[in-house]
């Protein structure tokens, strides 16, 4: 919350406008006060999107959505203008912070209460899918810890049962990490994809972490389709919850009810002592009117007597806290010791910057510096923490030690487009630079074949003046043009997009040990696979495709290896098959 700029309105309708809550997708959100006194949370839409009939459209429909689902988990309406500028609505104003916030600020949930609320959001979705609404944007942001129980908001891209979509051509709905596989590849969105929603926002409560890592969005999205649920460290009862909750088959997911049963709670959420202490520390809002400045804005007639709008200033900056024990432990104790202060006013609201990256300040185990010379990677373990997966096949010069794979933690844009082998061009320079690094892919049958029907012979190697004085792990990965369905190991039959990922991917390779000056060849598909490792250290191993199956221009990337999800491009070459 901050206070009235110069710019803004005092009033919009017949609501009083009294400070900032934050910015969403589509505008801003101030806290307002209705004629009778009532606060409110008013969302108005930015004027420069106000000519576009599709966001106008998902207004107005998220104004519908509230009017029509009245539930103790939603916030209700009170007023909205929908005919002209400005647009805007007002609901009930929920003090409390959201969850995102709540485990930025405070750390990591403990298992008890997770089921808690876990069971308490499943029972908020169950009440919303009886009015036949699917709320599709689920995520921690959306959830308000509230004195009464949590509340789920903005519903601005939810969808009933005889609506379509409302996505820009193009954009991918729903926030990455928190939206299911058959929404990103089929735009199937239905209850199950919700109950996948709310499984990664448990997994972020639950630890404190992005539940598919971070980094960029079609990287994150992928690993959602592809990889594992971070739930790493959670209580294994907890964990496999979460994780029937996001299995890839949307049948196969539980329903809310199903839920609620295996949370097996036997008290109410508000009486837990971390949730209480969540809602009632830090911020003193709405409780001490007076004792804080005015955060009326210019031309604003005076408030009522006895009441004053307050501004609740920032927490400590992250850096300057220790990492060491959960701040709602301290919550809880500080609680304990000055009795009832887990009921009493003081509430924590949530702030402005709830778009913020989820992993920005509780790194995941998935986020990594970049390599030297490289750009910054978007996966990897942080240099503390050794890497999951196989030993360790030798020293890689980098933060994690290097496996026998390396994992597709990261998205990769580089494309080749050529008439023939050795012939065309990457859209992308390397990430890092190879002066000494020599590589080819050919036809295997036939070398001088122009395009390529079989299998592809690829040579990698170091020149023998090179000045490489440690190891260098060297990886190649091989891409179809599209993204592959690992059902049928041909592109997705609905949506035919560039393939994202790093590719079909060999085993590292120390090229300064390859002393017979030949360097490495392999073959591909016999060389080469996708494998992931779950959060128990189980691999997965995906075969690479036959080139038949993808016609079209392949690329061929080769990537400085420095751990099992820290690496960097070198080179970029490709092939045609017909």
């Amino acid at each position: 919350m901050e206070a009235l700029r110069h710019t803004d309105p005092a009033q919009i309708g017949a609501q009083t406008l009294l400070a900032r809550l934050g910015a969403g997708g589509m505008g801003q959100v101030y806290l307002g006060r209705s004629p009778g006194g009532r606060l409110v949370a008013v969302k108005v839409i930015r004027e420069e999107i106000t000519g576009h009939p599709e966001a106008l459209a998902r207004f107005r429909r998220e104004a519908e959505t509230v009017r029509a689902v009245r539930s103790a988990y939603t916030a209700n309406l009170i007023d909205a203008s929908l005919a002209a500028p400005p647009y805007w609505l007002a609901t009930e104003y929920v003090a409390g912070p959201t969850l995102s916030h709540a485990v930025r600020e405070f750390g990591a949930l403990p298992a008890a209460s997770c089921r808690k609320l876990f069971a308490a959001l499943a029972e908020g979705l169950a009440s919303v899918h009886a009015y036949g609404v699917t709320h599709r944007d689920l995520k921690p942001q959306n959830v308000i810890l509230g004195a009464q129980g949590p509340q789920l908001i903005d519903f601005g891209i939810a969808k009933g049962v005889s609506e379509t979509a409302l996505t820009q051509t193009g954009a991918a709905p729903g926030t990455p990490g928190y939206t299911a596989p058959e929404v990103l590849l089929r735009g199937e969105a239905a209850a199950p994809a919700d109950v996948f929603a709310l499984g990664a926002t448990l997994a972020y409560a639950a630890t404190g972490r992005a539940p598919y890592g971070t980094g960029e969005p079609t990287a994150v999205n992928f690993r959602a389709v592809h990889g594992e649920i971070d739930v790493a460290g959670v209580e294994p009862g907890l964990a496999a919850l979460i994780r029937a909750c996001v299995v890839a088959e949307p049948a196969a997911r539980p329903a809310p009810d199903e839920i609620i049963r295996r949370c097996a709670v036997d008290s109410a959420l508000v009486d837990d002592p971390v949730y209480a202490s969540l809602t009632a520390t830090a911020g003193a809002a709405g409780q001490l009117p007076g004792m804080l400045p005015s955060t009326i804005g210019p031309g604003l007639p005076p408030a009522p007597s006895g009441y004053v709008p307050t501004y609740v200033p920032g927490g400590q900056p992250a850096a300057a806290r220790g990492p060491a024990v959960p701040r709602w432990t301290v919550a809880v104790a500080a609680g304990l010791l000055v009795g009832g202060l887990a009921t009493g006013g003081y509430l924590l609201l949530p702030n402005q910057g709830e778009a913020r990256n989820e992993g920005a300040k509780a790194p995941s185990p998935s986020a990594t510096p970049s390599p030297a010379g490289g750009q910054p990677s978007t996966g990897g373990p942080p240099a503390s923490s050794p890497a999951p997966g196989p030993a360790s096949s030798g020293p890689a010069g980098g933060s994690g030690a290097v496996s026998d794979h390396i994992e597709p933690s990261t998205v990769s844009r580089d494309l080749w487009t050529g008439t023939a082998t050795g012939e065309g061009s990457c859209n992308l320079p390397p990430e890092e630079r190879a002066q000494y690094l020599v590589a080819s892919a050919v036809e295997a049958a036939d070398p001088n074949a122009k395009t390529v029907a079989g299998k592809v012979r690829i040579r990698v190697m170091l020149k023998p003046y090179h000045q490489e004085k440690g190891p260098y792990f060297v990886s190649v990965g091989v891409k179809p043009p599209h993204d592959i369905d690992p059902t049928t190991q041909r592109p997705y039959e609905n949506v035919r997009d560039y393939n994202h990922s790093i590719g079909y991917t060999s085993k590292p390779v120390d090229l300064t040990r390859t002393t017979d000056g030949g360097g490495v060849i392999l073959t591909y598909p016999d060389d080469f696979a996708t494998q992931l490792v779950d959060n128990d250290g189980n691999a997965k191993r995906f075969p690479a495709i036959p080139v038949a199956n993808d016609p079209g221009n392949w690329t061929v990337l080769f990537y400085r290896i420095r751990g099992l999800r820290e690496y960097s491009s070198l080179y970029c070459t490709g092939f045609p098959v017909k």
